[in-house]
């Protein structure tokens, strides 16, 4: 009987041996200033069946994630979040188990998506929670089949929605303070919530690009995302340090000449940041095709430019066309677009700050970013906007440098 058991022990001890796996993770900083929420991801792909893991800084937890990015229940990459100082180099030991579950943290990040309840009278309360949907090309009104009009995520400083129709715009929600809101608010702030502190609707978009929608181009103007044989939005990851959501349209008929291909645009929020990640993927090399992207022009609003990828502007409007409802909004605007991907930097029109842009044969990625007036935490002058966005533009030129 003891040697029964001692046989079961050694056993366990040796499933328990053979099933974790150590790395060690060397992150290091390029530049002379401290850097906070500075994004980790590692690929799973040669580690195996990985179910949990756990990082540490000199014996110290860190709060880590496992994303299942192809949505095939095997956790394709682990992702964390670091802290370093300037020029300075760590070193976090990573422990990936084929056993368990993902650990827990405090969210820092949410992702929704709400199909309208007909019982629930407050436009904040509702609770038909969806993960995806799929709507025909030939849809009659899928901008109204979700509450707030599609899929919506934050982090601790920003709040977007996407519209679930041609469009695919960004719209946003502009915060007083730093923390997680839209799933009290769900994009419709009720007055006693406007009372406690919360935020609500800072922008109108209309047809614009709103924040950074990608869309087709036609050689002299933005086209929609129009026509599809379906159009999709998804989330794929709920956090707790980023969300990751998906718009798939199948079949776009992007340009009139030639077949229609399949596009994929992955929407990354990480806890920490006002950015916002965009990549675009296509079905199949489209480096002969023109898009285009960029920023609305806010009515009066000032712009900057560095001719090189980087442009914003600060502007006021109301951002709804109930003037009587609403007050208008001060906001600033910001998207980088790597060099390799422009095509021409479009002069503004009424509408749009709007760059052309091809892919690099199937993809192309970019980032946005905004800050609200409002905000007791952000910027309050298009000089203090415009001065932080070079900053920011030097960090994304100038990456945490990872080693494993």
């Amino acid at each position: 009987m003891k040697r029964t058991f001692l046989w079961a022990f050694m056993a366990f001890v040796c499933s328990s041996t053979f099933a974790q796996q150590t790395i060690t993770v060397s992150v290091s900083n390029p530049m002379k200033r401290a850097r906070t929420d500075q994004p980790i991801v590692i690929n799973l792909d040669k580690y195996g069946d990985v179910q949990s893991a756990l990082v540490t800084l000199d014996g110290r937890e860190i709060a880590c994630q496992l994303d299942d990015l192809d949505q095939d229940d095997d956790f394709d990459e682990l992702c964390f979040l670091a802290d370093i100082g300037p020029k300075a180099k760590q070193d976090y030991s990573v422990t990936l188990f084929s056993e368990g579950s993902p650990r827990q943290y405090p969210a820092r990040v949410y992702a929704e998506m709400l199909m309208r309840n007909d019982k629930v009278k407050e436009k904040n309360r509702h609770n038909n929670y969806i993960e995806s949907i799929t709507a025909r090309g030939d849809c009659a009104n899928s901008y109204n089949l979700q509450h707030h009009h599609g899929v919506d995520f934050e982090s601790e400083l920003n709040g977007i929605r996407i519209y679930f129709d041609k469009r695919q715009t960004l719209d946003l929600y502009g915060k007083f303070k730093k923390r997680l809101e839209l799933q009290q608010t769900q994009f419709y702030t009720s007055a006693e919530q406007k009372k406690e502190g919360y935020g609500d609707d800072v922008l109108w978009v209309g047809n614009t690009f709103g924040l950074g929608a990608f869309r087709g181009w036609n050689g002299h103007e933005p086209t929609m995302i129009e026509p599809v044989r379906s159009r999709t939005q998804r989330i794929i990851s709920y956090g707790p340090l980023r969300t990751i959501v998906e718009l798939v349209d199948r079949g776009w008929k992007a340009d009139a000449a030639k077949a229609p291909v399949n596009m994929t645009i992955r929407y990354i929020q990480y806890a920490g940041h006002r950015d916002t990640d965009v990549e675009v993927y296509f079905s199949r090399n489209v480096s002969d095709l023109q898009f285009s992207t960029g920023i609305i022009n806010v009515k009066g609003s000032e712009e900057f430019s560095d001719k090189k990828g980087l442009r914003a502007c600060w502007g006021t409007d109301y951002p709804s066309t109930d003037t009587v409802k609403w007050s208008r909004e001060t906001v600033g605007l910001a998207i980088c677009i790597p060099q390799k991907h422009i095509v021409s930097e479009e002069v503004a029109n009424k509408d749009n700050y709007a760059f052309v842009v091809k892919p690099e044969s199937n993809r192309l990625n970019y980032k946005v970013s905004y800050t609200s007036n409002n905000e007791e935490f952000g910027y309050h002058s298009a000089k203090e906007w415009f001065a932080f966005l070079k900053e920011w533009k030097s960090e994304v030129e100038q990456p945490i440098q990872v080693k494993y």
